[in-house]
């Protein structure tokens, strides 16, 4: 292996461990005692958390901002395309001509969707109010991510600024707002024990 994906392996290694110390100490820790009778069934409920429960058209956040809720799953779905690509690419895995080309078009799409999406947070003031610098940086390190993993696809030579700039990446996700990666996955399981010990999760169809 070449020194950058060396590089590329020590940052993913950093943040897996992370993730994993980060991902256990939240999901095991003890919360408030809560006295409430059981009435529902907590693995239904969690299920529902990670389904259903997250039907855009459950989430007002969603469904009064079709727009922006669109802009942001391409931007998360080009997110998770990067991802796999990094690992095609780092284990030199070749794919058929067609599937890069429509890969690198979806990641131009979905960079462009990132670029809005900082645009309206900047033009925005109520949403500038509520942002932080991490809120930019964070936006700018995924949206140049999906860039580069797109241009890597071309211009073969750039691969290793791929990697260390992935590196980079997988080392701020655990210290910035990108850590919500790891923070999805215990909120859901927190929510549907919530709501599934009180009987409210699945919710009944009327």
């Amino acid at each position: 292996m070449t020194v950058y994906s060396w590089i590329l392996l020590a940052g993913f290694g950093v943040f897996f461990i992370s993730a994993l110390v980060m991902f256990f100490t939240t999901l095991l820790k003890k919360g408030i005692n809560d006295p409430a009778v059981a009435k529902g069934k907590i693995s239904s409920a969690i299920a529902y958390s990670f389904t259903s429960a997250m039907s855009p058209l459950k989430k007002e956040s969603a469904y009064l901002h079709w727009p922006t809720y669109t802009a942001g799953m391409i931007f998360h779905i080009g997110t998770f395309l990067s991802f796999f690509l990094l690992f095609i690419l780092f284990f030199n895995i070749n794919l058929p001509v067609v599937i890069i080309d429509l890969a690198a078009a979806f990641l131009i799409i979905s960079g462009i969707s990132g670029v809005l999406i900082l645009i309206k947070r900047v033009i925005k003031k109520e949403l500038r109010q509520l942002s932080n610098p991490d809120d930019y940086i964070s936006n700018i390190l995924v949206t140049a991510f999906q860039i580069i993993t797109g241009a890597t696809l071309f211009f073969q030579f750039s691969t290793p600024l791929l990697f260390v700039y992935a590196a980079i990446l997988f080392l701020y996700m655990p210290v910035g707002k990108l850590r919500h990666a790891i923070y999805f996955f215990t909120s859901r399981i927190y929510l549907g024990k919530y709501f599934g010990k009180r009987g409210v999760w699945p919710a009944k169809s009327h």
